[in-house]
């Protein structure tokens, strides 16, 4: 009788901490209370199956909960994740692109989705360091395309390295595009990576303007790799209102859109 209690409490914990996993897999935090609630489970249980899951890597704890571990993901699969809030984004982001000059586009899916609704220019070269918007870009009516060097980073697919980061710096930019793992108002951007946080930096460095896009997923949040600061930042786009509550600690820091 024991036995066949401990086994089913076995399997139980494995179900409730594979959904907390794909909770947070899906780009939300893991509220502690809301899952005890959720699970009809205590709140100490909760804190015991995210310190688990933590120790094996696989998430990260924060304030009141948890979320996913921050590591590399793959292009295809970061451009399925809040495509709701990107295409928001998008919107926003191409108020700001212009008709001709220069401008630099990251390899996020965030941006990517910029490039790929960008439309007819009148002369503009647009830099990146993703092949895949690259390609998109080269589809583009009235934009001259051009691909950093570099290797390819196991997972996400961007170039970086020395060569992207040699490449970058050859060259001046109006604009630099660009989104992040996460961004914090005291700590700014941050990335997975360091080869992704020093690429993202050096085309922030190269710009006279930079925009950071992310949805609201990654706010208020630190990942492994220190990118751009806050100060490097003009404007903070998001899915948001601007007068959303969420963005209370970037008001007065930067420009919200």
């Amino acid at each position: 009788m024991l036995g066949r209690m401990s086994v089913s409490g076995t399997v139980e914990s494995q179900n409730r901490r594979a959904a907390l996993l794909e909770l947070a897999d899906s780009g939300a935090t893991v509220r502690i209370d809301e899952a005890a609630e959720r699970f009809g489970v205590s709140p100490m249980t909760i804190r015991r199956d995210l310190a688990d899951l933590e120790s094996s890597g696989r998430l990260r704890r924060v304030r009141g909960g948890a979320i996913a571990a921050p590591t590399p993901q793959p292009f295809h699969r970061r451009r399925t994740l809040n495509v709701a809030a990107k295409r928001v984004i998008a919107r926003k982001a191409l108020t700001l692109v212009p008709a001709s000059g220069t401008i630099a586009l990251d390899a996020s899916s965030t941006i990517g989705l910029v490039a790929a609704t960008l439309g007819a220019r009148s002369g503009l070269t647009a830099f990146t360091n993703s092949v895949d918007t690259f390609a998109v870009l080269a589809e583009t009516a009235g934009v001259s395309p051009l691909l950093a060097g570099g290797s390819p980073e196991p997972t996400t697919g961007s170039l970086t390295g020395p060569l992207a980061v040699g490449s970058i710096r050859s060259l001046f930019f109006d604009l630099a595009l660009t989104s992040a793992d996460a961004v914090d108002p005291g700590a700014g951007t941050s990335e997975v990576s360091l080869a992704e946080a020093e690429v993202k930096r050096a085309l922030v460095e190269q710009a006279s303007r930079c925009v950071v896009a992310v949805d609201s997923t990654k706010l208020a949040r630190r990942s492994v790799a220190a990118a751009v600061a806050m100060e490097q930042v003009d404007t903070l786009i998001t899915e948001l209102d601007p007068a959303d509550e969420r963005l209370a600690g970037f008001r007065g820091v930067v420009e919200l859109l």
